[in-house]
């Protein structure tokens, strides 16, 4: 069973991302192992775009219908039965699927673990002979980044890159709460406080990560942000109407 998935993960993912990557490598100007992944970055999002799109609009219509959400709770604390239903009227009513963000995670967790092996393996020559018949083998490749970074090694500059688009990313998912004066101030809305948390505290976890790790992985994850920003951006800029009262 075990060496079923192996094999299965192997030949669904590491296999393609791998000749793929050295495919852009042999077609880039100057053979430059940076801008290889940089473009194999971009193909991933765009085939992973439909997906991320209704991951982002999911978990930002979920953070709107938490004041919605909470009244439910509130109205039907002792019947959670009748709590269930009311939550899955809401979310149909204002057409949100709560797990549409589960499974974008669950596809980029094994693509990323794909692309660790690829990133660490399209630096072996003992590896480039598992190539299509189709691809090229360079025999070596270099993995200097515009003649200046090595990305087979670690770089605080490109993880730090990652940490910041990282805080993007988390930034723009958070609503704009208002400040209620009915409420005191002392009433700290613990959800609330945990989001902003998250907002620093994954962009710090993200560069000690990528510490520890050849940058090559950081160079995806900064531009992977990015893209994730700016499709972040273009998604938010069209206004949603005002939630309906339950």
């Amino acid at each position: 069973m075990f060496q079923s998935i192996v094999n299965f993960f192997y030949i669904i993912l590491y296999q393609p991302l791998f000749n793929l990557l050295v495919w852009l490598y042999n077609s880039t100007p100057g053979h430059d192992f940076g801008i290889a992944i940089i473009l194999l970055t971009i193909i991933i999002r765009v085939v992973l775009y439909p997906t991320s799109v209704k991951a982002v609009k999911s978990q930002k219509g979920l953070q709107k219908l938490q004041p919605l959400m909470k009244e439910i709770q509130e109205k039907y604390k002792d019947d959670k039965e009748k709590q269930a239903k009311e939550m899955l009227a809401l979310y149909k009513r204002e057409k949100i699927n709560p797990f549409s963000g589960l499974l974008l995670t669950f596809i980029q967790i094994p693509i990323l673990i794909a692309l660790y092996r690829v990133f660490w393996d399209g630096l072996n020559q003992k590896k480039l002979t598992v190539l299509y018949s189709f691809v090229a083998n360079p025999i070596q490749i270099n993995p200097l980044f515009l003649h200046l970074v090595n990305l087979s090694k670690p770089n605080i500059i490109l993880a730090i890159l990652a940490g910041i688009t990282q805080y993007f990313q988390t930034k723009m998912l958070l609503p704009k709460h208002q400040i209620d004066p009915a409420k005191k101030s002392k009433e700290v809305d613990v959800s609330q406080m945990m989001q902003k948390q998250m907002v620093y505290f994954m962009p710090v976890i993200t560069v000690i990560i990528l510490l520890g790790l050849p940058s090559a992985l950081g160079l995806y994850w900064t531009v992977s942000g990015i893209f994730s920003v700016i499709q972040q951006y273009f998604i938010f800029k069209k206004k949603k109407p005002e939630l309906a009262k339950i």
